[in-house]
């Protein structure tokens, strides 16, 4: 169906699915077994963030033109100059100070529609920026608390199994600032931002954060 494709039967996907959980929550960075978790199971998820990217003016211009968020796609050197708080320069901010790249974001294998494929694989791309947009580290704690906000607006059980299962690995200190603060923000914020899938970062990167924050209905990080 596309590059890299594997087709699997349904039994092969529970297969798949089960084994990456357990890979996953014994190793949550483990980003190869998390990405096989979201393709196996998001049979139900995908096509409804599809569908909402469809029925969105720049949503469906993304799932026409395909874009990707890669070191060959973008002008580092320019983001770099652009304003601070403008939405590239955090970017380039946020993976400078956790070292990480674009590029580690895995192509999908098991997803049995080429245009849901680019959906798991466009959620993929603007993972990093969700980071930035929500002011989260890499960390456990900051990993937690994305995972929460993209269950609610993915519902991806990958995600939702990320956010119940994460904390499990925190501190008591942590895991106290988590359930009071973070999480019913990451929620509320979730229930009430439109499709985060529904923004051409790609041409926003000159848009202040907290503008973009504000359009989008994210509530400012505690």
């Amino acid at each position: 169906l596309y590059p890299g494709h594997i087709p699997t039967s349904p039994l092969q996907k529970a297969l798949l699915a089960a084994g990456s959980a357990v890979m996953a929550l014994y190793d949550p960075y483990r980003h190869d077994m998390v990405a096989v978790l979201g393709e196996t199971t998001g049979c139900l998820a995908l096509p409804n963030l599809r569908d909402k990217m469809k029925n969105h003016p720049e949503g469906y211009r993304i799932l026409q033109e395909r874009p990707r968020i890669r070191l060959s796609t973008l002008d580092m050197a320019r983001l770099q100059g652009l304003p601070e708080g403008s939405l590239g320069r955090e970017y380039v901010r946020f993976l400078e100070d956790n070292k990480v790249s674009p590029d580690t974001r895995m192509p999908p294998k098991f997803v049995d529609d080429e245009e849901l494929a680019y959906v798991i694989q466009r959620y993929r791309e603007v993972h990093d920026l969700m980071h930035t947009l929500l002011g989260m580290p890499t960390n456990m704690l900051g990993e937690v608390v994305v995972k929460w906000f993209e269950a609610i607006q993915t519902g991806l059980p990958m995600c939702v199994l990320g956010a119940a299962f994460g904390p499990v690995r925190l501190s008591t200190r942590k895991l106290q600032v988590l359930a009071t603060e973070l999480v019913p923000w990451a929620i509320r914020s979730g229930l009430n931002a439109s499709c985060v899938l529904n923004v051409y970062y790609e041409q926003r990167w000159e848009q202040p954060v907290e503008s973009l924050r504000e359009e989008l209905g994210i509530f400012p990080p505690p």
